[in-house]
């Protein structure tokens, strides 16, 4: 019995013991590691024939079992995974240290912002208590920067003296009180953001500042910024006239900057400034600048009217490095815009410190963190396109429109003679080289530009252009595009005579890249088009476009709405000639108590007609809802290349098409306005307002006495259900005014979806419009019966909708809508019975 338990015990230590050895740990050798980490990096889950296979092939791994090498590849993975969770962590734990140093730093200068104002509020009750003080010296603000005059920069020796001023005031508004700064709206600080954004709460001129963790070292991040045409694409050039050598391994320059115009409306900018670049006690780096007096540099003679003389206040980048790589920034952009020399509606554009900190200072912070993921490999394109190939090409865009905007004489552009009718401006630049590639044509012409600017009223920016760039066929001309592509690859049919081409209205967006916060898009646009021509129609007529789009965030404060794009040849070259047309919207910030003067509510109109310049006037016109009076001002510019005998041609047609596209985007921007708001003059019939109450109980009741039934069913008691019972009729009925030329005043719901309108878009809509040839002799030869008997039948046929699509009726019922003395024709009733789209 003993004997069977010895062995028993002794078979049980044998299984344990196999057992033990099948899971032990292996050491493995150098050589043995250097293998598995080859398979590993080509592939780091080996399926188990794969294992195998390795196992005998390889010889040195022979001795190990498939199960061990399983166990080294799971292990192998965990080690990766643990090590970039580490590193992800010790990345963010950086990222929130250095955002918690700004936060305080940030709660520090609040904290004294709020003392100095404790200390000012006493000040002024003392002042105010105090019979003797003067009452102006109580409106004194003592946090207010004191702003000295200009010194002349034509003494060296002042320069520095100059510099060292400038230093101090600027670190005094990045850090200190200097400004009364509140957050941008919109733009909360958190470990995901991009910053913390401020502007100015009052203080001469407009001032922006911003603060932000990025993740490269002080130096790239100083030689970035100081190359403003780069990321700043208002900047039209920035030249150094002068530098020396100051202390601190410093350096002083006198720069010269040129500024476009954002519209047609405005001359451009330019500055005169002295840039500092020193280093501080505590390492960090500083580029600040100010402007100089004196004339300094400047454009030359034929330009010199197109520009205004700004001001830069004490502004620029305060850049320290962080522990661990990377660098905390500060920004401050500080200018006088001289508002003064701008029509009076442009004013606010400025005067606003919003526009200020998306146009300049949030852009440039933006510009560095997109540098610096690039730089990572974090940010991926399409089309096999280097990262900076398309920021190349979205930074010509926008150029390329900037001059088309403003037209300067030095770039030689020139105004053509106008017809008399001053909406569209039509200007041609014959040096403008076509050629300076050896893919792109040499034309014997030049470049033609038809632009026009106008106001909107209660139009979101985002959403317009938003819209444009998705309903392309709503507003272009695929023709004019087919021109435009066409005479850029110089081929037989580039010019008048080409073969006509229709749309498929096919429209392929291909991204090509955005920005890490995609508030920039890059794409290419494919429009799919077929020649009418019979012999031809086998041959594809695409036209490929190169397009940014910006600014469709509509949260976004103060940002500016932007669609550029150019024609291009399907496989473009990085060097690809560009000549870019689009829309830029940019909204205006209204003033509290402003009154909006002749504008009404949903209206578009064009500026150039009463543009003065000057002290600010008043244009009382009544009350305006309060509901949305946002306003922005569109800026359109197309761009035609042409030959030298077809000047004349191609400028009629430029002018007619940029009409054209007005048009259409005042038709767009009246549908797209949001809903709830006033009524346009000469529309009184808002609907829910007593006057559409009013008008349907008329309706209702002139039907009934004409024509001897009921509109309605029975159960449509009270005026309020009336009108709503008229309003989701099944039919569509439309009312139009008694004039010379009737215009329609108000429709319900299927009269608006009939002719693919809105109530505010309604009174532009004449009568005559919508019916075709047989349509208007049927309605003229009945217009008599219906003033002597009141109402008349008209026979099925063809209307038209404001899109151009075709309508088909069964019947179309017309009535007199008598006042409620019913001696009085108010206007005459239109209901199309069972209609439909053909």
């Amino acid at each position: 019995m003993a004997m069977v338990a010895q062995q028993h015990r002794e078979s049980s230590s044998s299984s344990f013991s196999k057992h033990l050895d099948a899971g032990k740990y292996v050491r493995y050798t150098a050589e043995q590691v250097e293998a598995l980490e080859r398979v590993y990096a080509e592939c780091p889950k080996p399926s188990s024939l794969r294992r195998q296979q390795l196992v005998r092939e390889c010889s040195i791994l022979s001795n190990i079992e498939p199960k061990q090498i399983k166990v080294w590849f799971q292990n192998r993975r965990c080690r990766e995974k643990q090590r970039k969770e580490s590193s992800r962590l010790q990345t963010v734990n950086r990222k929130l240290n250095a955002m918690n140093k700004l936060l305080m730093e940030e709660n520090d200068r609040l904290q004294k912002q709020v003392s100095q104002l404790v200390c000012e509020n006493g000040f002024m009750r003392h002042q105010l208590q105090s019979a003797s003080a003067a009452t102006d010296a109580s409106c004194e603000s003592v946090i207010t920067t004191p702003q000295h005059s200009l010194r002349d920069a034509n003494n060296p020796a002042g320069l520095l003296s100059i510099a060292e001023e400038t230093l101090a005031e600027f670190l005094s508004k990045a850090t200190g009180t200097a400004v009364d700064w509140v957050q941008l709206p919109g733009m909360k600080p958190g470990p995901d953001s991009v910053g913390i954004f401020a502007i100015s709460h009052s203080c001469s001129g407009v001032a922006a500042r911003a603060c932000g963790l990025v993740s490269l070292e002080p130096p790239k991040i100083a030689e970035i910024l100081k190359d403003r045409p780069s990321w700043f694409r208002d900047c039209r050039s920035l030249e150094v006239f002068t530098m020396f050598p100051a202390g601190n391994g410093g350096t002083i320059e006198l720069v010269y900057m040129q500024m476009y115009a954002p519209t047609t409306l405005a001359p451009a900018r330019d500055f005169w400034t002295l840039r500092y670049t020193t280093t501080l006690d505590n390492g960090s780096l500083v580029v600040c600048e100010r402007s100089l007096s004196g004339s300094g540099a400047g454009p030359d003679t034929a330009t010199a009217s197109q520009f205004v003389r700004a001001e830069v206040l004490p502004s620029g980048y305060l850049i320290r490095p962080c522990e661990g790589g990377g660098s905390i920034i500060h920004i401050v952009d500080h200018l006088n815009l001289e508002a003064w020399s701008v029509p009076e509606v442009l004013r606010p554009l400025y005067e606003s410190s919003k526009v200020v900190a998306q146009k300049r200072t949030i852009a440039a912070l933006r510009y560095i963190r997109q540098i610096a993921q690039e730089t990572s490999g974090e940010v991926v394109y399409g089309l096999g396109r280097q990262p900076a190939v398309l920021r190349t090409f979205s930074q010509r865009l926008s150029r390329g429109f900037n001059d088309a905007i403003n037209g300067f004489n030095d770039d030689g552009w020139s105004l053509m003679n106008c017809d008399g009718a001053e909406d569209v401006i039509v200007a041609v630049n014959s040096t403008k080289n076509l050629g300076t590639t050896s893919n792109s044509p040499c034309l014997l012409g030049g470049v033609l530009c038809a632009k026009a600017s106008m106001l909107l009223q209660n139009v979101p920016p985002a959403v317009l252009v938003r819209f444009l760039r998705e309903h392309r066929s709503e507003w272009a001309d695929f023709n004019v595009d087919a021109y435009s592509a066409a005479s850029l690859k110089a081929s037989s049919y580039a010019y008048p005579g080409m073969r006509p081409t229709r749309f498929t209205g096919s429209q392929i967006n291909m991204p090509l890249g955005h920005t890490i916060e995609h508030e920039e898009m890059l794409e290419v646009i494919r429009l799919e088009g077929h020649s009418f021509v019979q012999e031809d129609s086998f041959i594809p007529r695409d036209i490929h476009l190169l397009q940014v789009c910006s600014g469709v965030d509509e949260h976004a404060v103060g940002a500016c709405s932007e669609l550029f794009f150019a024609p291009i040849d399907e496989m473009f070259p990085d060097d690809a000639l560009l000549l870019p047309s689009g829309f830029r919207v940019i909204p205006l910030d209204s003033k509290s108590g402003d009154t909006q003067g002749s504008l009404t509510t949903h209206q578009t109109l064009d500026l150039t007609s009463s543009l003065e310049v000057g002290p600010a006037t008043s244009h009382a016109a009544g009350d305006v809802s309060s509901c949305y009076t946002a306003r922005s001002v569109l800026t359109i510019a197309f761009q035609f290349p042409f030959e030298n005998n077809l000047q004349d041609n191609i400028a009629i047609m430029a002018r007619q098409y940029v009409r054209s596209v007005i048009s259409s985007v005042q038709r767009v921007a009246t549908a797209i306005s949001p809903t709830g708001l006033s009524p346009t003059v000469g529309s009184k019939s808002s609907l829910g307002s007593p006057e559409a109450v009013t008008l349907a109980h008329w309706i209702c009741q002139s039907y009934s006495y004409h024509l001897g039934t009921e509109l309605l069913r029975p159960d449509a008691l009270g005026s309020e259900t009336e009108l709503k019972n008229l309003w989701d009729h099944q039919d569509a009925i439309l009312c139009c005014s008694l004039k010379s030329l009737p215009v329609f005043i108000f429709a319900n719901q299927s009269g608006l979806d009939m002719l693919e309108t809105t109530l505010v878009a309604l009174q532009d809509i004449t009568l005559d419009k919508i019916f075709d040839d047989s349509g208007r002799k049927a309605l003229f030869s009945e217009f008599a019966n219906i003033m002597q008997q009141g109402f008349a039948y008209l026979p099925g046929g063809i209307c038209m909708s404001t899109m151009g699509r075709h309508v088909s009726y069964e019947q179309a019922i017309v009535w007199k809508v008598l006042a409620a003395e019913e001696n009085t024709v108010h206007c005459l009733a239109i209901s199309f019975v069972n209609w439909s789209f053909v």
